[in-house]
């Protein structure tokens, strides 16, 4: 029952979807009607809102620091350790991809991966930032930059962590980013894939 007292709050808050509250609240078409239909920082861009894509950004990645920042603050209260920890940040980062609130269709959880990383050590999540942006600087495409990012967070994970349950969500984590970029990894082969800032509504 104590453990649950950290999921199912992370998970809800995870359900939280700050692309579609950006898009209400810039007076957007909702994300999941246009490009990629991901409620997603890099698809909210597609707007043409930046300011409403980097409230979702931020508000995504925040969802997953928080998560952490909250677990690790009352898990020794309940008497539990790093694994309690671990579990709220998948259950996070679970609610981002199936939200409760959004029929268990969410985006692809980028953001709030950054967000977890940077809650369970900032240098692993500086370092995913700077694959990340290097990746979409050079080639500009968001899902490369993505896929990038998530191949080499378990690295990190081992090296700032080593073999605990922490690193086992972030190889998690990795795998399931990776999954949820199938079909954008197909349009990069076909030549297919939009480029970042590319607009996809009028």
């Amino acid at each position: 029952m104590t453990l649950i007292a950290l999921v199912l709050p992370a998970y809800l808050l995870g359900s939280i979807s700050f692309g579609v509250l950006a898009s209400r609240f810039f007076q957007l078409p909702d994300p999941r009607t246009y490009g990629s239909g991901n409620p997603g920082a890099t698809n909210v861009l597609r707007s043409g809102k930046k300011s409403a894509a980097i409230f979702t950004l931020l508000g995504d990645a925040g969802k997953g620091w928080l998560a952490v920042a909250l677990a690790e603050y009352y898990a020794p209260f309940l008497g539990l350790g790093n694994e309690a920890v671990a579990a709220a940040a998948l259950a996070v980062f679970l609610g981002h991809l199936f939200p409760v609130f959004l029929h268990f269709r969410g985006g692809k959880g980028v953001a709030t991966a950054l967000g977890i990383l940077l809650g369970f050590n900032p240098w692993m999540g500086l370092l995913a930032v700077t694959i990340w942006l290097a990746v979409a600087v050079i080639w500009r495409f968001s899902s490369l930059a993505a896929i990038a990012a998530a191949g080499l967070a378990p690295f990190y994970a081992l090296f700032f962590l080593g073999f605990e349950a922490r690193t086992l969500v972030v190889f998690i984590m990795s795998l399931l980013l990776i999954w949820r970029h199938k079909s954008n990894i197909a349009d990069l082969i076909a030549g297919r894939e939009s480029r970042i800032g590319k607009r996809n509504i009028s």
